[in-house]
C-alpha cells in the first residue's frame, strides 16, 4: 500500500527529480490522445499536475489512469519533473508535475449530485448543498473558511493562554432559565416527562466559576436559542 509522502501543495523546482507520493481527490481529467492523460490532483493542501504519459508510464498504470474520473480517490507514485513549456503561474506547483509510475484506487466515485466546483456553488441552492454538506465542503473555498476558523480559534486561545486564562467547557445539558428566546428542549430517557434544555448561554456557569476561584476563564462556546427569524443558523 503507498503511503504519502508529500501533499499536493508541497512540490516547487527544487524538487525536481525526487519521487513522490499524493493521495486525494481527482479534480480534473484530461485525455490529450497519443498516451497521454493528465489529472489535477487535489487535497486540501493544493493542487499538482499529475501525467501519465506512454514513454514513461507502465502499460497497466496507463490504463489505470485512463479509466479515472473526477472525485475518484487515488494514491499516485512517480518522478517529480519540470512542466513542458510555460508554468501555470496559478498554482503554486505551476513549474512541476508528477509522472505516474504506480498508482492505487482508493475508491471509485459514482455520479455526484454535486461538484465540489466554487463557481459553480452559487448556481446550486444552499439547502442542496446543505443536504450534501461532506462534499460541499470539498470546495476551495470552504476549504479556507475552515482553515482561517482554526487559525482564529487557536489565535484566540494562545492569546488568552499566555495571560493565564483557564478554558472550562461548561455543561450543554441544563435546567431550563428565562432568557431571551425559547430554549430548545431534550427530552430525559430515563425520567418520563422530565427535560433538560440546551443553554442559551454559558452566564450563570461563567458566575459560578467566578465563585469557585477561576478569575480568569476562557469557552469558545455555542449559544442555542430557538429564535424563528434566525432559524437558518446557529447563535
Amino acid at each position: 500500500m503507498l503511503k504519502r509522502t508529500c501533499t499536493c501543495g508541497d512540490l516547487r523546482k527544487q524538487n525536481t527529480g525526487e519521487t513522490g507520493i499524493l493521495s486525494g481527490w481527482v479534480n480534473t481529467y484530461r485525455d490529450q490522445g497519443k498516451g497521454l492523460v493528465f489529472i489535477d490532483l487535489r487535497d486540501r493542501y493544493g493542487l499538482t499536475q499529475v501525467v501519465f504519459d506512454a514513454e514513461d508510464t507502465p502499460e497497466n498504470i496507463m490504463e489505470l489512469g485512463a479509466s479515472l474520473r473526477r472525485e475518484d480517490v487515488v494514491t499516485v507514485k512517480g518522478e517529480i519533473r519540470l512542466r513542458d513549456g510555460k508554468p501555470n503561474e496559478k498554482l503554486a506547483t505551476g513549474e512541476i508535475e508528477l509522472v505516474a509510475k504506480e498508482i492505487e484506487i482508493i475508491n471509485r466515485t459514482a455520479k455526484l449530485p454535486i461538484l465540489p466546483d466554487d463557481h459553480d456553488a452559487d448556481k446550486i441552492g444552499e439547502e442542496h448543498r446543505l443536504r450534501y454538506r461532506y462534499i460541499d465542503l470539498r470546495r476551495p473555498k470552504m476549504q479556507k473558511i475552515l482553515q482561517i476558523r482554526h487559525k482564529i480559534t487557536q489565535f484566540t486561545r494562545n492569546f488568552f493562554a499566555d495571560r493565564e486564562f483557564l478554558e472550562i467547557e461548561t455543561p450543554l445539558l441544563i435546567t431550563p432559565t428565562p432568557e431571551g428566546a425559547r430554549d430548545f428542549i431534550v427530552p430525559s430517557r430515563h425520567q418520563t416527562g422530565q427535560w433538560y434544555a440546551l443553554p442559551q448561554s454559558p452566564q450563570i456557569f461563567k458566575q459560578i466559576l467566578m465563585v469557585a476561584g477561576c478569575d480568569k476563564y476562557l469557552q469558545i462556546c455555542k449559544c442555542l436559542r430557538d429564535e424563528d427569524p434566525r432559524a437558518d443558523r446557529q447563535a
